[in-house]
Protein backbone atom coordinates (compact mmCIF):
# COMPACT_ATOMS: atom_id res chain seq x y z
CA UNK A 1 0.00 0.00 0.00
CA UNK A 2 1.43 3.32 -0.73
CA UNK A 3 1.84 6.38 1.36
CA UNK A 4 -1.17 8.12 -0.44
CA UNK A 5 -3.49 5.17 -0.02
CA UNK A 6 -3.00 4.79 3.39
CA UNK A 7 -3.30 8.51 3.99
CA UNK A 8 -7.10 8.48 2.16
CA UNK A 9 -7.83 5.30 4.27
CA UNK A 10 -6.85 7.20 7.27
CA UNK A 11 -9.02 10.10 6.30
CA UNK A 12 -11.75 7.78 5.76
CA UNK A 13 -12.15 6.42 9.61
CA UNK A 14 -11.85 9.45 11.19
CA UNK A 15 -14.41 10.64 8.97
CA UNK A 16 -16.47 7.68 9.84
CA UNK A 17 -15.02 8.08 13.79
CA UNK A 18 -16.07 11.94 13.43
CA UNK A 19 -19.70 11.66 11.65
CA UNK A 20 -20.33 8.52 14.04
CA UNK A 21 -19.40 11.10 17.51
CA UNK A 22 -21.53 13.88 15.96
CA UNK A 23 -24.79 11.75 15.31
CA UNK A 24 -24.38 10.55 18.82
CA UNK A 25 -24.36 14.00 20.49
CA UNK A 26 -27.33 15.35 18.45
CA UNK A 27 -29.28 12.26 19.35
CA UNK A 28 -28.27 12.18 22.96
CA UNK A 29 -29.18 16.24 23.22
CA UNK A 30 -32.28 15.27 21.47
CA UNK A 31 -33.24 12.55 23.93
CA UNK A 32 -31.79 14.91 26.55
CA UNK A 33 -34.47 17.81 25.91
CA UNK A 34 -37.04 15.08 25.34
CA UNK A 35 -36.67 13.66 28.93
CA UNK A 36 -36.11 17.14 30.79
CA UNK A 37 -39.53 17.66 29.09
CA UNK A 38 -41.35 14.60 30.32
CA UNK A 39 -39.60 15.43 33.73
CA UNK A 40 -41.14 19.22 33.84
CA UNK A 41 -44.12 18.00 32.81
CA UNK A 42 -44.70 15.30 35.83
CA UNK A 43 -44.01 18.51 38.24
CA UNK A 44 -46.40 20.33 37.02
CA UNK A 45 -48.63 18.11 36.78
CA UNK A 46 -48.05 17.07 41.10
CA UNK A 47 -47.96 20.57 41.37
CA UNK A 48 -51.52 20.89 39.99
CA UNK A 49 -52.62 17.93 42.02
CA UNK A 50 -51.89 19.55 45.23
CA UNK A 51 -53.77 22.57 44.01
CA UNK A 52 -57.15 22.93 45.88
CA UNK A 53 -58.64 24.38 43.00
CA UNK A 54 -56.76 22.03 40.16
CA UNK A 55 -58.65 24.18 36.83
CA UNK A 56 -58.08 27.82 38.12
CA UNK A 57 -55.07 26.78 40.02
CA UNK A 58 -53.09 24.94 37.10
CA UNK A 59 -54.35 28.10 34.44
CA UNK A 60 -52.33 30.06 37.40
CA UNK A 61 -49.24 28.48 37.43
CA UNK A 62 -48.21 27.40 33.88
CA UNK A 63 -48.49 31.47 33.17
CA UNK A 64 -46.43 31.95 36.35
CA UNK A 65 -44.02 29.53 35.54
CA UNK A 66 -43.84 30.86 32.10
CA UNK A 67 -42.73 34.26 33.00
CA UNK A 68 -40.54 33.60 35.55
CA UNK A 69 -38.89 30.40 33.16
CA UNK A 70 -38.86 33.20 30.16
CA UNK A 71 -36.94 35.37 32.01
CA UNK A 72 -34.31 32.84 33.21
CA UNK A 73 -33.80 30.46 30.00
CA UNK A 74 -35.39 32.51 27.54
CA UNK A 75 -37.89 31.27 24.36
CA UNK A 76 -39.16 28.05 24.92
CA UNK A 77 -41.23 27.91 28.37
CA UNK A 78 -44.47 29.85 26.78
CA UNK A 79 -47.74 28.92 27.97
CA UNK A 80 -48.37 26.66 24.98
CA UNK A 81 -45.26 24.94 25.64
CA UNK A 82 -45.67 23.90 29.25
CA UNK A 83 -49.31 22.49 27.87
CA UNK A 84 -47.32 20.32 25.69
CA UNK A 85 -44.59 18.84 28.45
CA UNK A 86 -48.12 18.51 30.75
CA UNK A 87 -49.40 16.77 27.84
CA UNK A 88 -46.56 14.60 27.08
CA UNK A 89 -46.41 13.31 31.02
CA UNK A 90 -49.98 12.21 30.99
CA UNK A 91 -50.11 10.59 27.65
CA UNK A 92 -46.46 8.82 28.02
CA UNK A 93 -46.84 8.35 31.99
CA UNK A 94 -44.49 5.21 31.66
CA UNK A 95 -41.75 6.79 29.44
CA UNK A 96 -39.22 6.97 31.73
CA UNK A 97 -40.14 3.99 34.38
CA UNK A 98 -37.04 1.94 33.05
CA UNK A 99 -34.68 4.49 33.99
CA UNK A 100 -35.97 5.47 37.68
CA UNK A 101 -36.61 8.49 37.09
CA UNK A 102 -39.96 9.19 38.86
CA UNK A 103 -37.47 10.99 41.02
CA UNK A 104 -38.74 14.88 42.04
CA UNK A 105 -35.25 16.67 41.91
CA UNK A 106 -34.37 16.76 38.38
CA UNK A 107 -30.62 16.41 37.98
CA UNK A 108 -28.07 15.62 35.43
CA UNK A 109 -27.19 12.44 36.12
CA UNK A 110 -31.26 11.56 35.55
CA UNK A 111 -30.68 12.19 32.18
CA UNK A 112 -27.47 11.23 31.28
CA UNK A 113 -28.97 8.01 32.24
CA UNK A 114 -32.30 8.54 30.50
CA UNK A 115 -30.38 9.42 27.06
CA UNK A 116 -27.73 5.89 27.23
CA UNK A 117 -31.15 3.88 27.67
CA UNK A 118 -31.57 1.54 24.74
CA UNK A 119 -34.99 0.58 23.01
CA UNK A 120 -35.85 -2.88 24.32
CA UNK A 121 -35.19 -5.55 21.73
CA UNK A 122 -33.36 -3.28 19.34
CA UNK A 123 -34.71 -1.86 16.06
CA UNK A 124 -37.41 -4.72 14.79
CA UNK A 125 -38.96 -4.77 18.20
CA UNK A 126 -40.29 -1.22 19.53
CA UNK A 127 -42.10 -1.33 22.86
CA UNK A 128 -44.17 2.04 22.53
CA UNK A 129 -44.63 4.28 25.46
CA UNK A 130 -41.20 3.52 26.76
CA UNK A 131 -38.43 6.46 25.70
CA UNK A 132 -36.84 5.91 22.48
CA UNK A 133 -33.64 7.34 21.60
CA UNK A 134 -34.32 7.71 17.98
CA UNK A 135 -37.68 9.95 18.69
CA UNK A 136 -36.83 13.89 19.15
CA UNK A 137 -39.30 16.25 20.74
CA UNK A 138 -41.34 17.06 17.76
CA UNK A 139 -41.86 13.33 17.30
CA UNK A 140 -43.25 12.97 20.18
CA UNK A 141 -45.40 16.68 19.91
CA UNK A 142 -46.81 15.00 16.57
CA UNK A 143 -47.80 11.78 18.17
CA UNK A 144 -49.65 13.35 20.55
CA UNK A 145 -52.34 14.53 17.84
CA UNK A 146 -53.53 11.33 17.74
CA UNK A 147 -55.95 10.77 20.91
CA UNK A 148 -56.35 6.65 19.95
CA UNK A 149 -53.57 4.71 21.78
CA UNK A 150 -53.62 1.87 19.70
CA UNK A 151 -53.35 3.89 16.64
CA UNK A 152 -50.49 6.19 18.53
CA UNK A 153 -48.62 3.04 19.36
CA UNK A 154 -48.45 2.06 16.09
CA UNK A 155 -46.82 5.65 14.14
CA UNK A 156 -44.94 5.42 17.36
CA UNK A 157 -43.42 1.33 16.41
CA UNK A 158 -43.11 2.50 12.73
CA UNK A 159 -41.17 6.18 13.35
CA UNK A 160 -38.58 4.34 15.01
CA UNK A 161 -38.62 0.74 12.85
CA UNK A 162 -38.42 3.22 9.50
CA UNK A 163 -36.42 5.97 10.74
CA UNK A 164 -38.97 8.56 10.05
CA UNK A 165 -38.69 12.25 10.31
CA UNK A 166 -41.19 14.41 12.12
CA UNK A 167 -42.24 16.03 9.17
CA UNK A 168 -42.68 12.56 7.85
CA UNK A 169 -44.43 10.66 11.04
CA UNK A 170 -46.42 14.22 10.45
CA UNK A 171 -47.28 13.42 6.78
CA UNK A 172 -48.69 9.55 7.15
CA UNK A 173 -50.42 10.66 10.10
CA UNK A 174 -52.26 13.47 8.06
CA UNK A 175 -52.45 10.62 4.92
CA UNK A 176 -54.43 8.44 7.23
CA UNK A 177 -51.72 5.50 6.88
CA UNK A 178 -53.47 3.28 9.80
CA UNK A 179 -57.05 3.20 8.79
CA UNK A 180 -55.33 2.76 4.70
CA UNK A 181 -53.45 -0.50 6.29
CA UNK A 182 -56.42 -1.49 8.28
CA UNK A 183 -59.20 -1.51 5.97
CA UNK A 184 -57.83 -4.84 4.07
CA UNK A 185 -57.43 -6.43 7.62
CA UNK A 186 -59.90 -8.31 9.95
CA UNK A 187 -60.12 -7.67 13.47
CA UNK A 188 -57.06 -9.83 14.81
CA UNK A 189 -54.98 -8.21 12.20
CA UNK A 190 -56.10 -4.32 13.15
CA UNK A 191 -54.88 -5.28 16.49
CA UNK A 192 -51.38 -6.56 15.06
CA UNK A 193 -51.17 -3.31 13.33
CA UNK A 194 -51.56 -1.72 16.92
CA UNK A 195 -49.73 -3.89 18.93
CA UNK A 196 -46.71 -4.93 16.18
CA UNK A 197 -46.36 -1.87 13.50
CA UNK A 198 -46.81 -3.22 10.03
CA UNK A 199 -45.77 -6.86 9.65
CA UNK A 200 -44.34 -7.67 5.83
CA UNK A 201 -45.47 -11.15 5.25
CA UNK A 202 -47.79 -11.31 2.49
CA UNK A 203 -48.35 -9.45 -0.29
CA UNK A 204 -51.14 -7.80 0.94
CA UNK A 205 -49.40 -6.31 3.71
CA UNK A 206 -47.82 -3.71 1.63
CA UNK A 207 -50.93 -2.77 -0.49
CA UNK A 208 -52.75 0.23 0.75
CA UNK A 209 -56.14 1.75 -0.55
CA UNK A 210 -56.27 4.50 -1.09
CA UNK A 211 -52.99 5.98 -1.83
CA UNK A 212 -52.52 9.52 -1.37
CA UNK A 213 -50.09 11.40 -3.97
CA UNK A 214 -50.73 14.70 -2.37
CA UNK A 215 -46.83 15.89 -2.84
CA UNK A 216 -47.33 15.33 -6.35
CA UNK A 217 -49.21 18.91 -6.80
CA UNK A 218 -50.78 17.89 -9.72
CA UNK A 219 -54.49 19.17 -10.21
CA UNK A 220 -57.49 16.85 -10.20
CA UNK A 221 -58.07 17.44 -14.32
CA UNK A 222 -59.33 14.84 -16.39
CA UNK A 223 -56.77 16.33 -18.95
CA UNK A 224 -54.27 14.24 -17.20
CA UNK A 225 -52.43 11.32 -18.64
CA UNK A 226 -50.78 8.52 -17.04
CA UNK A 227 -46.88 9.57 -18.90
CA UNK A 228 -47.83 13.27 -16.83
CA UNK A 229 -48.00 10.81 -13.45
CA UNK A 230 -45.72 8.44 -14.14
CA UNK A 231 -43.20 11.45 -14.67
CA UNK A 232 -44.20 13.08 -11.62
CA UNK A 233 -43.59 9.62 -9.78
CA UNK A 234 -40.02 9.51 -10.78
CA UNK A 235 -39.30 13.10 -9.96
CA UNK A 236 -40.34 13.23 -6.45
CA UNK A 237 -39.24 8.98 -5.89
CA UNK A 238 -38.25 10.11 -2.42
CA UNK A 239 -41.92 10.79 -1.36
CA UNK A 240 -43.49 8.21 -3.63
CA UNK A 241 -40.98 5.31 -1.57
CA UNK A 242 -42.38 6.98 1.67
CA UNK A 243 -45.86 6.49 0.24
CA UNK A 244 -45.36 2.75 -0.52
CA UNK A 245 -43.80 1.90 2.79
CA UNK A 246 -40.62 0.08 3.66
CA UNK A 247 -38.81 -2.35 1.83
CA UNK A 248 -39.28 -0.69 -1.60
CA UNK A 249 -36.08 -1.04 -4.26
CA UNK A 250 -36.75 1.11 -6.98
CA UNK A 251 -35.78 -0.87 -10.81
CA UNK A 252 -36.68 1.33 -13.38
CA UNK A 253 -39.47 2.69 -15.81
CA UNK A 254 -41.25 1.67 -19.09
CA UNK A 255 -39.08 -1.50 -18.59
CA UNK A 256 -39.55 -3.23 -22.24
CA UNK A 257 -40.91 -7.09 -22.09
CA UNK A 258 -40.85 -8.79 -25.38
CA UNK A 259 -43.25 -11.76 -26.78
CA UNK A 260 -42.93 -12.58 -30.53
CA UNK A 261 -42.49 -9.32 -31.47
CA UNK A 262 -44.18 -7.25 -29.70
CA UNK A 263 -43.41 -4.94 -26.78
CA UNK A 264 -45.02 -4.12 -23.61
CA UNK A 265 -44.10 -1.55 -21.14
CA UNK A 266 -45.13 -1.71 -17.40
CA UNK A 267 -44.74 1.85 -15.93
CA UNK A 268 -42.85 1.41 -12.98
CA UNK A 269 -41.00 -1.58 -11.69
CA UNK A 270 -39.74 -1.92 -8.11
CA UNK A 271 -38.43 -4.93 -5.73
CA UNK A 272 -39.55 -5.91 -2.44
CA UNK A 273 -36.42 -6.83 -0.13
CA UNK A 274 -38.40 -8.14 2.37
CA UNK A 275 -40.79 -10.10 0.47
CA UNK A 276 -38.17 -11.20 -2.21
CA UNK A 277 -40.01 -10.37 -5.29
CA UNK A 278 -40.55 -7.93 -7.64
CA UNK A 279 -43.81 -5.47 -7.91
CA UNK A 280 -45.07 -4.15 -10.90
CA UNK A 281 -47.25 -1.29 -10.89
CA UNK A 282 -48.97 0.38 -14.10
CA UNK A 283 -50.79 4.03 -13.74
CA UNK A 284 -54.54 4.50 -15.05
CA UNK A 285 -56.63 7.54 -15.51
CA UNK A 286 -60.41 6.91 -15.61
CA UNK A 287 -61.82 3.93 -14.48
CA UNK A 288 -60.10 0.71 -14.19
CA UNK A 289 -61.18 -1.89 -16.98
CA UNK A 290 -61.23 -5.59 -17.39
CA UNK A 291 -58.39 -5.12 -20.25
CA UNK A 292 -56.17 -2.92 -17.82
CA UNK A 293 -56.68 -6.42 -14.88
CA UNK A 294 -55.99 -8.26 -18.42
CA UNK A 295 -52.49 -6.66 -18.97
CA UNK A 296 -51.36 -6.77 -15.71
CA UNK A 297 -51.65 -10.33 -15.61
CA UNK A 298 -49.42 -11.03 -18.68
CA UNK A 299 -46.82 -8.59 -17.16
CA UNK A 300 -46.86 -11.06 -13.82
CA UNK A 301 -46.74 -13.95 -15.71
CA UNK A 302 -43.68 -12.66 -17.23
CA UNK A 303 -41.70 -11.72 -14.52
CA UNK A 304 -42.52 -14.95 -12.86
CA UNK A 305 -41.66 -17.02 -15.58
CA UNK A 306 -38.50 -15.17 -17.29
CA UNK A 307 -37.24 -12.51 -15.14
CA UNK A 308 -37.15 -13.87 -11.43
CA UNK A 309 -34.33 -15.49 -9.75
CA UNK A 310 -34.31 -18.77 -7.78
CA UNK A 311 -35.70 -18.29 -4.40
CA UNK A 312 -38.10 -14.83 -5.54
CA UNK A 313 -41.59 -15.31 -4.40
CA UNK A 314 -44.28 -14.56 -6.97
CA UNK A 315 -44.44 -11.12 -8.29
CA UNK A 316 -46.73 -8.58 -7.27
CA UNK A 317 -48.97 -6.05 -9.84
CA UNK A 318 -50.44 -3.24 -8.57
CA UNK A 319 -52.88 -1.02 -10.82
CA UNK A 320 -52.95 2.20 -9.96
CA UNK A 321 -56.74 3.94 -11.07
CA UNK A 322 -58.59 6.99 -10.47
CA UNK A 323 -61.59 5.00 -10.20
CA UNK A 324 -62.61 1.39 -10.25
CA UNK A 325 -65.18 -1.32 -9.88
CA UNK A 326 -64.56 -4.15 -7.08
CA UNK A 327 -66.86 -6.65 -8.58
CA UNK A 328 -64.94 -6.32 -12.01
CA UNK A 329 -61.80 -6.45 -10.34
CA UNK A 330 -63.03 -9.89 -8.03
CA UNK A 331 -64.40 -11.51 -11.12
CA UNK A 332 -61.39 -11.00 -13.47
CA UNK A 333 -58.74 -11.90 -11.00
CA UNK A 334 -59.97 -14.92 -9.59
CA UNK A 335 -57.29 -17.23 -8.43
CA UNK A 336 -54.48 -14.17 -8.84
CA UNK A 337 -56.44 -12.10 -6.81
CA UNK A 338 -53.49 -12.38 -3.94
CA UNK A 339 -50.90 -11.69 -6.41
CA UNK A 340 -52.45 -8.79 -8.33
CA UNK A 341 -54.17 -5.43 -6.76
CA UNK A 342 -56.24 -2.11 -7.71
CA UNK A 343 -56.14 0.55 -5.83
CA UNK A 344 -56.99 4.06 -6.13
CA UNK A 345 -54.69 6.97 -5.78
CA UNK A 346 -55.71 10.82 -5.26
CA UNK A 347 -53.86 13.79 -5.29
CA UNK A 348 -55.56 15.60 -2.21
CA UNK A 349 -55.02 14.62 1.77
CA UNK A 350 -59.11 13.51 2.22
CA UNK A 351 -60.96 16.48 4.12
CA UNK A 352 -63.39 15.96 7.00
CA UNK A 353 -66.25 16.34 4.93
CA UNK A 354 -65.26 13.73 2.63
CA UNK A 355 -64.58 11.00 5.09
CA UNK A 356 -67.76 11.85 6.59
CA UNK A 357 -69.54 10.86 3.30
CA UNK A 358 -67.41 8.03 2.47
CA UNK A 359 -68.02 6.60 6.11
CA UNK A 360 -72.20 6.53 4.92
CA UNK A 361 -71.14 5.11 1.76
CA UNK A 362 -69.18 2.30 3.26
CA UNK A 363 -71.63 1.41 5.71
CA UNK A 364 -74.61 1.79 3.07
CA UNK A 365 -72.34 -0.25 0.88
CA UNK A 366 -72.06 -3.01 3.54
CA UNK A 367 -75.62 -3.56 4.17
CA UNK A 368 -76.47 -4.11 0.77
CA UNK A 369 -73.37 -6.58 0.36
CA UNK A 370 -73.12 -8.87 3.24
CA UNK A 371 -75.91 -9.79 5.10
CA UNK A 372 -76.96 -12.99 3.56
CA UNK A 373 -72.35 -13.93 4.56
CA UNK A 374 -73.53 -12.63 7.90
CA UNK A 375 -76.67 -14.76 8.02
CA UNK A 376 -74.42 -17.99 7.30
CA UNK A 377 -71.89 -17.18 9.48
CA UNK A 378 -74.17 -16.64 12.48
CA UNK A 379 -76.03 -20.07 11.94
CA UNK A 380 -72.33 -21.52 12.27
CA UNK A 381 -70.96 -19.78 14.95
CA UNK A 382 -72.14 -17.68 18.21
CA UNK A 383 -72.82 -14.12 17.45
CA UNK A 384 -70.37 -12.89 19.19
CA UNK A 385 -67.39 -14.63 17.30
CA UNK A 386 -68.62 -12.91 14.11
CA UNK A 387 -66.26 -10.60 13.00
CA UNK A 388 -67.16 -6.94 12.69
CA UNK A 389 -66.36 -4.48 9.75
CA UNK A 390 -63.83 -2.27 11.07
CA UNK A 391 -64.80 1.27 11.34
CA UNK A 392 -61.46 3.09 10.04
CA UNK A 393 -60.65 6.00 7.38
CA UNK A 394 -62.59 4.67 4.82
CA UNK A 395 -61.77 5.23 0.65
CA UNK A 396 -61.64 8.99 -0.58
CA UNK A 397 -63.03 9.58 -3.62
CA UNK A 398 -59.99 9.69 -6.35
CA UNK A 399 -59.49 11.70 -9.38
CA UNK A 400 -61.51 11.27 -12.36
CA UNK A 401 -59.57 11.42 -15.51
CA UNK A 402 -59.32 10.02 -19.49
CA UNK A 403 -57.55 6.77 -20.74
CA UNK A 404 -53.86 8.00 -22.66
Amino acid sequence: MTPLQSQIELLARIRHIWEAARTQAARSVNTAHVCANWLIGQQIVEAEQGGAKRAAYGKALLKALSEQLSVEYGAGFSVSALQYMRSFFLGYPQLLAKQHALRVVLDVEQIQHAVRGESPGGRDVVQPGVLNPSLSWTHYRTLLKEERQPVRDFYEIESVRNGWSARQLERQMHSFLFERLAKSRDKQGVLALANEGQALNRAQDVIKDPYVLEFLDLPESHRLVESRIEEALINQLQAFLLELGSGFAFVGRQRRLTLDGDHFYPDLVFYHVKLKCYVVIDLKVGKLTHGDLGQMQLYVNYYDREVAAKGDNPTIGLLLCSEKNDAVVRYVLGDKSEQIFASRYQFALPSEADLRAEIRRELEQFERDVPAQVEELATAKPKSQIAKPIKSRPKSTAAKGVKK
